[in-house]
């Protein structure tokens, strides 16, 4: 099967600007990165695909040769990038700046470029879930959480060599931690700089290891880590907390943490974005009477009073009484749907009296207009 043209895998035409070409391939970055297809060969391959066009796109001698000869024009292969056997961590290598612009490079304990060329080395990202109850979400709180991850090695201060100075210039890039190749095609010469195999990148070797990492400059450890989560989070929110994450192998920028919240389900009161619900049972004599009755609240009871002739499925509003906007503008409220218990059993002489009420006029259903509509616009609240 031949090469895919790379206008259709970038989905651009021929008379595409840089400008256009360049956002064209952050869509399919975005869309087929590792991160987001962890184990997904095809989305690997897509997005190995989509740099490889983009190499050449982005390249004004390569893209014309392209655009007269095709892939032939390229050296056989494709771009000179692509055709030694490009791995992931070359494209993040190669196009470390475009996937600056949009937030990735880092994860899962990628490496960065310095602005000396050496590989800068970055730890993965952690998750773990935190779960809180209503009132912890309603007030914010502080947590403290054990974790075990990568730390720096003590013994050799992060850098995987005894002693801390146990180094020595890496003798295949000189220092440079990038490699240059030259290889011959009918075109004629062709020049690609990479990552050098020797020293991953790093411009030096280590000569001798530090024997309690083993050279890896990190050892698996457990931190206690405070976490300040302020009022209003949402179940499924993910917090994160700059550099708690993993330590890099030798030296380099921590990963982050990564929080989830889940929210303990609360016994009485249930969540609807920032207000509160509740469902409240009375008697049927304090609904035809009126009665003074407590509310639970995530600031303690409080009491209201149920109006003499109240009828079931009316909602109380009590304002100022549900979650905090994440933010810090605002609250929700606290909606009471009035629910009127119906005795399942009556004894001889409380089925008298209820039948002695049941024709009266006061007993007749007869509701006005105004609650027709108001029940009618309430219908789907607590279902």
């Amino acid at each position: 099967m031949g090469k895919r043209d790379f206008y259709e895998i970038l989905e651009v035409s021929k008379t595409a600007s840089a400008a256009e070409i360049k956002k064209a391939y952050r869509k399919q970055a975005i869309k087929y990165h590792p991160d987001k297809n962890p184990g997904d060969k095809e989305a690997e391959e897509n997005f190995k695909a989509a740099a490889e066009a983009y190499e050449v796109l982005s390249n004004p001698n390569k893209k014309a040769k392209y655009d007269q000869f095709g892939h032939a024009g390229l050296g056989g292969a494709g771009g000179g990038f692509g055709a030694g056997g490009m791995n992931v961590e070359d494209i993040f290598s190669h196009f470390g700046d475009i996937f600056g612009d949009f937030g990735f490079g880092g994860f899962g304990g990628r490496s960065s470029r310095s602005e000396r060329g050496h590989q800068v080395n970055r730890g993965s990202n952690l998750r773990v879930k935190v779960k809180l109850t209503l009132d912890e979400i309603v007030k914010g709180t502080e947590k403290k959480i054990k974790v075990k991850k990568y730390v720096a090695c003590k013994e050799c201060n992060g850098s995987g060599a005894a002693h801390g100075s146990s180094f020595s210039t890496c003798s295949t890039c000189k220092g440079a931690g990038q490699v240059t190749r030259i290889s011959n095609t009918f075109l004629g010469q062709m020049q690609t700089t990479g990552v050098c195999p020797s020293c991953a990148g790093e411009g030096k070797i280590i000569t001798q290891k530090c024997t309690s990492c083993y050279g890896e400059g990190v050892v698996k450890d457990e931190e206690i880590i405070p976490l300040n989560i302020p009022a209003g989070v949402v179940d499924g929110m993910q917090l994160s907390v700059g550099g708690k994450g993993n330590a890099a192998r030798r030296g380099g920028v921590n990963g982050d943490l990564l929080v989830a919240i889940q929210e303990i389900e609360h016994a009485e009161l249930v969540r609807d974005g920032n207000d509160l619900l509740y469902n409240l049972f009375i008697s049927f004599p304090e609904a035809v009477l009126g009665a003074p009755v407590e509310i639970p609240t995530v600031d303690g009871r409080v009491k209201v009073r149920i109006d003499a002739g109240t009828q079931p499925g009316k909602i109380l509003r009590i304002k100022g009484k549900g979650i905090p906007e994440v933010n810090g503008y605002g609250r929700g409220d606290l909606l009471v749907k009035i629910n009127v218990w119906v005795p399942k059993g009556l004894n001889r002489e409380e089925k008298k009296i209820i039948e002695n009420f049941k024709d009266t006029p006061n007993f007749k259903p007869n509701p006005s207009s105004a609650e027709r509509g108001f029940f009618k616009r309430m219908r789907d609240i607590f279902e």
